[in-house]
């Protein structure tokens, strides 16, 4: 009778062992937390970094082939405490675009020459991006931040702990932590890829822990669409400079002297949520300078102020660039895409249909069309 019960002890060890999830520890939010801010090296040393730059390669799928040479870094991302970022190395004079977040966020575009501060999706995208170390979870209640913990999910076949976070602009999303080695290990959420688009759920996922400054970070992002399995993009760590920085103005746009049609286009996105104005300031312009191009100009500054929301603004300018350049099927196509993004399909078809009666090989606007149906 005593070996059967024996036995029987032994096997319900043995299936509680089989069975044993993390979730059972009853761990609280605030354990997690603090288990985690010790795996990446201490509060103290967190505190001991005040700027980072990470420089690195990303890239999408095809961009970079399998083996090959050693890769060259290209991708520029710098941090300072308290909250100012930029991607894009200040160094390059020239780029073709460099975003960052000094306060608010901004966009800095090579062609034509101009910044704008955006607002909206555009503008939570480069302010998450902002945080210092890229983590949610460190003193996340000084920031404003709620953690909520919804058990565990197996991430590359290790228990990891479900955490449902909520930023302070409301902005939510899901980190996994390793229930192993506490260290962030896949992060979920929902947003626009492009500016027009529905919210995509992604996942991304960390690898490659290294420590520098005596902190752990991941060397190595790789962000999934979950529906499909597809890889949007691929970012490796290649250096990280530690407390190198001291200046926040390569936070901010670089001062330039902006050219005539540059100063309107700036003008005109400031002007935006006032359509009278955004055509008084068109008209005054192009009649003060009748021989100057401004159909690339202001189809940039139009689709900048769609992206922002506000529509109606950009639907006037840019009809009224249609109408100025009505040999121009980008002209066209420009108006049907705000049109589109302000939800209206009949308008959008129209203007996309006109783009190809003027060049029935303006591969933008059949997409377009086509997207439509």
């Amino acid at each position: 009778m005593k070996s059967k019960l024996l036995r029987y002890a032994i096997c319900i060890v043995a299936l509680c062992a089989s069975s044993y999830s993390p979730a059972q520890d009853k761990i609280s939010v605030e354990q997690i937390v603090d288990r985690h801010v010790q795996a990446l090296g201490g509060i103290e040393k967190i505190h001991a970094l005040h700027s980072l730059v990470i420089r690195g390669i990303y890239h999408e799928p095809g961009e970079i082939p399998a083996g090959g040479p050693p890769l060259i870094p290209h991708a520029y991302q710098a941090f300072l405490r308290p909250y100012y970022e930029v991607i894009g190395d200040p160094e390059e004079k020239n780029p073709d675009i460099r975003e960052g977040f000094d306060g608010s966020a901004w966009e800095y575009y090579g062609v034509p020459g101009v910044v704008v501060r955006t607002v909206g999706a555009a503008a939570a995208a480069t302010r998450h991006a902002s945080e210092f170390l890229q983590d949610s979870l460190v003193e996340y209640g000084i920031k404003g931040t709620k953690v909520a913990l919804e058990g565990t999910e197996k991430i590359a076949g290790h228990d990891a702990y479900k955490l449902h976070v909520t930023l302070a602009d409301r902005f939510e999303k899901i980190i996994f932590v390793n229930a192993e080695n506490f260290l962030i290990v896949a992060e979920r959420k929902a947003a626009p890829i492009h500016a027009f688009g529905n919210a995509v759920s992604t996942e991304t996922r960390f690898s490659d822990f290294r420590p520098e400054g005596g902190v752990m970070m991941e060397h190595r992002a790789m962000e999934t669409e979950i529906a499909t399995g597809k890889v949007l993009n691929e970012f490796r760590t290649v250096a990280v400079e530690v407390n190198t920085l001291n200046d926040p103005s390569i936070f901010s746009p670089a001062p330039y002297k902006r050219t005539p049609l540059q100063q309107l286009l700036e003008q005109l996105y400031m002007e935006r949520t006032d359509p009278v104005s955004v055509m008084n300031s068109y008209r005054a312009f192009r009649a003060a300078n009748g021989g100057l191009d401004t159909r690339a100009g202001v189809e940039f500054i139009g689709y900048q102020m769609a992206k922002m929301g506000d529509y109606d603004a950009a639907i006037e300018l840019l009809t009224a660039n249609a109408a100025d350049y009505p040999q121009s099927p980008s002209a066209q196509y420009g108006l049907g895409r705000a049109y589109k993004g302000a939800g209206d399909v009949e308008h959008a078809r129209a203007a996309f249909q006109k783009a190809l009666q003027i060049d029935p090989a303006f591969k933008k606007a059949s997409d377009g069309l086509n997207a439509l149906r």
